[in-house]
């Protein structure tokens, strides 16, 4: 990966309230491209992100590491005028704020968007919630499960016998996230033709809704309703996880006509490829029960270091179903410097997957894992802001940072 000598987003500064996950994601994938991520946390307990997480050493979150890399920490109860009068201090010398409250939060705080922009007109206020900023259900609670259902991608997973199920990871939040991240770049290339800011209102069900598909006009145009199918996609074969004879699983994913003759050659089958039942992507997706059947067989005679290399050598695409252990272990991973490992200052190598998507000419970095709360409010507080020792010692004694 060649070395950049700046970061493209290293002229920006983001200033992040909010918690948890949709919020902050956005911003640690703005702090990716070098944006100067100030982190605005509560000064008795912080981000609730920093006791989240399955696995806790040392009582220690192994998730804020993450979703807070390249960030700086500082501490400024938002309750408080003080607080608030802070925030205003640092937007007036950002290009970013982004929260993620519910509707009508930052103006019970003096902090509406029109204000801020009496204060920095060219200011982006990136609002990520459950349901929007509009609407009657704009003031709920909305948690990134919620939008999941509401969005749709809820119902279509899982087996067709079961109640539906999730992602093992947070879907919607991240989703919303991401979606906010564009409409936040979006604004500021629009902000460098006309000089003013303006809200991104990300809504977590409609960022899983962009995620669905045709399963509106199936419905509205067609009539269908879309069920949970399990391992597979309706009418979409074969494309599934195939047994092999040493106990594994290897997906499949031969849907497409040609590629489908590709595998029929490598299961020396050929004549699968032009029978009128498999012939045709329609046909394959008619007869799939019976088709996946067909391949299992074959793949059930063979070991998967075999299969897949037969696979592979076919021009058939198929994979192992990796876990973080595989990932650790594959060579790919390695060669593409997917995963990154930094130096915890407590836990000592940490590993993370890497800034994604991959520039060629200024790449993003990770530059350090998540910081302890009010790392930095001594460097943005009277580096940044000016404030005066007497101040900050008044401050921390009225427990506004």
């Amino acid at each position: 990966m060649p070395v950049a000598q700046s970061l493209p987003l290293d002229d920006l500064t983001v200033v992040e309230l909010g918690s948890l996950l949709a919020g902050p994601f956005c911003g640690q994938l703005l702090g990716d491209f070098g944006a100067e991520v100030i982190k605005v946390e509560d000064p008795g307990t912080g981000d609730p992100m920093r006791q989240w997480g399955r696995e806790k050493p040392y009582g220690m979150s192994l998730w804020w590491p993450v979703v807070a890399r390249n960030k700086k920490s500082v501490t400024a109860n938002l309750r408080t005028e003080e607080g608030q009068d802070l925030v205003r201090r640092l937007v007036a010398k950002a290009d970013v704020l982004v929260e993620n409250f519910r509707p009508g939060t930052l103006e019970r705080w003096g902090l509406a968007p029109e204000k801020l922009w009496k204060i920095n007109p060219g200011l982006v206020v990136t609002r990520v919630t459950g349901f929007g900023q509009t609407g009657p259900y704009a003031e709920r609670a909305g948690y990134g499960s919620i939008g999941e259902a509401m969005g749709g991608i809820r119902y279509v997973t899982g087996d067709p016998d079961r109640p539906p199920a999730r992602a093992g990871v947070s879907l919607g939040d991240s989703l919303a996230a991401t979606f906010a991240t564009l409409g936040t770049l979006v604004a500021l290339h629009n902000r460098g033709r006309t000089g003013r800011g303006q809200v991104v209102d990300a809504a977590i069900y409609e960022a899983v809704l962009a995620l669905m598909e045709s399963l509106l006009p199936e419905w509205q145009v067609a009539g269908y309703q879309r069920e949970r199918t399990g391992a597979t996609l309706p009418n979409v074969s074969p494309s599934n996880a195939y047994p092999t004879a040493d106990g594994e699983m290897v997906l499949v994913a031969a849907n497409q006509d040609n590629v489908f003759r590709r595998l029929t050659e490598v299961m020396s089958q050929p004549e699968l490829a032009t029978d009128e039942r498999y012939a045709t992507h329609g046909a394959r997706g008619q007869h799939m029960e019976e088709l996946d059947g067909l391949i299992a067989q074959w793949t059930s005679t063979l070991n998967a270091d075999d299969l897949l290399g037969r696979l592979h050598e076919g021009g058939v695409p198929a994979g192992r179903i990796f876990r973080a252990k595989d990932m650790f272990a594959d060579p790919h991973f390695v060669a593409r410097d997917a995963i990154v490992r930094l130096t915890h200052p407590e836990l000592g190598e940490f590993a993370m997957h890497n800034v994604f998507p991959r520039l060629s000419e200024t790449p993003g970095s990770v530059r350090h894992v998540g910081p302890t709360l009010g790392e930095h409010n001594e460097e943005i507080y009277q580096g940044m802001l000016g404030i005066d020792d007497a101040t900050m010692s008044s401050l921390h004694s009225a427990g506004v940072i």
